[in-house]
């Protein structure tokens, strides 16, 4: 089983994000929800490189952010950061949804 490069990938944009969003608008909400939802994913992406099929946090977390920040991006029309977050988080929605449906290989 290898590391889940890509879900700790996605787990650092979103803490990235929170945290660029605090250093330039002290924003603490922005903070805060980027702490939250990056742990949450790297946690998701750790669970997911010891048993490639428990998505569950993972989903839940890229699933939240996928409509918190599709929503913000709906309504401002701005691709950073609620468009950016909010298509980075579809596509991990879709490769989780993926990784559901995919037959187990044989050892």
């Amino acid at each position: 089983m290898g590391l889940d490069w890509i879900g700790f990938g996605y787990a650092a944009l979103v803490t990235s994000g929170g945290i660029i969003g605090y250093a330039k608008a002290g924003s603490v909400p922005s903070l805060a929800a980027g702490l939250l939802f990056g742990s949450l994913a790297g946690l998701g992406a750790y669970q997911l490189s010891q048993n490639p099929k428990n998505v569950w946090l993972s989903l839940i977390a890229s699933g939240t952010l996928t409509g918190v920040m599709g929503m913000r991006f709906y309504n401002s029309g701005k691709v950073m950061p609620a468009g950016l977050i909010a298509g980075a988080s579809l596509l991990m929605v879709g490769r989780l949804g993926l990784k559901m449906i995919e037959k187990p290989h044989d050892p």
